[in-house]
């Protein structure tokens, strides 16, 4: 008698991009002791995977993680994945029973918001799952509710970001720009560069609005990366300097390499160069390399698709 193997259980598996910040104004912050935000985002090919899969009645969520830096990654529920999964649970009037596998493809703690694709692609993958055919719509509020760069990465391409972030304008780009990417095994934590750019600004009072990346727009609509390297701008970059002084000789060497524009990308620590095409990407990272500037390098191109099944 032939015995069968169990056919496998149904899953759906959804990639989501990284991003890069290629313009982050600060506003003074408000009464609810958040900074209002004018930030240009660009996805890039650096991507999360997750794989949504469906386990048994009461068997709750478990997260497995592969990939690089993986076990730097949590398992329980501080996991934005975890938690996207329970949001749907809960808005659908579900229970949230569901295996999560994550590739990582986005360094972990890099400014590159790998968690936030992570989110993004859950809520995507649950979806499609359980059947629940929410539209775009209920998953970008769901998605804001998670953290202010979750909305982007369902949105994925480039976009201008307002309020915290979360609040999206499709922007048009044409062309494909090539990055290198340092990044650091250590964290520069998020807060930490805030209430440093506040010390540094003296609680500046200065509004900011998209108008001021006019240059960069029109780079983009272009596809000019000369113009869009030398408008390259972040708020931050001082305070994250001053906290990390090391990451001013990682922005260096790459000037020093002919990067059209160097940056850091949103807190921190990655540093992004913007090459002249893929070769000249991967002649920045080997030098950085050479020159012990970075604990990892990763090279990629923007900008990419949004969250999406496979």
């Amino acid at each position: 008698m032939t015995h069968l193997a169990p056919a496998p259980s149904p899953s759906v598996r959804v990639r989501a991009p990284g991003k890069l910040n290629l313009s982050l104004r600060v506003g003074p912050v408000d009464d609810d002791g958040y900074h209002p935000l004018v930030t240009v985002f660009q996805a890039v090919t650096l991507c999360e995977e997750v794989t949504a899969t469906e386990v048994p009645e009461g068997a709750g969520i478990s997260v497995t993680v592969t990939g690089p830096q993986a076990d730097q990654v949590p398992l329980d529920d501080t996991n934005l994945a975890w938690r996207a999964a329970e949001a749907l649970a809960r808005h659908v009037g579900t229970d949230a029973d569901v295996g999560l596998h994550l590739a990582k493809g986005v360094p972990v703690a890099g400014g590159m918001a790998g968690g936030s694709a992570d989110a993004a692609a859950t809520l995507v993958a649950c979806d499609a799952l359980w059947g629940t055919a929410l539209p775009r719509d209920d998953l970008a509020d769901l998605a804001a509710g998670l953290g202010a760069d979750v909305p982007f990465a369902l949105l994925g391409h480039t976009a201008i970001g307002t309020g915290r972030g979360h609040l999206l304008t499709p922007a048009m780009s044409r062309g494909e720009f090539h990055w290198a990417l340092a990044v650091r095994d250590e964290g520069l934590p998020t807060p930490a560069v805030y209430r440093r750019f506040d010390e540094l600004t003296h609680g500046q009072d200065r509004a900011v609005e998209p108008a001021d990346d006019t240059a960069l727009m029109q780079a983009l609509r272009a596809g000019d990366p000369t113009a869009l390297g030398l408008a390259l701008h972040n708020d931050l970059q001082d305070a994250a300097l001053d906290l990390r002084p090391d990451l001013a000789r990682t922005v260096e060497i790459a000037r020093h390499g002919g990067a059209l524009g160097v940056v850091v990308s949103g807190s921190g620590p990655s540093v992004a160069a913007l090459a002249r095409s893929r070769q000249h990407a991967l002649a920045i990272a080997a030098t950085w390399t050479a020159e012990s500037a970075a604990d990892s390098v990763w090279c990629t191109t923007g900008p990419a698709a949004g969250a999406r099944a496979l």
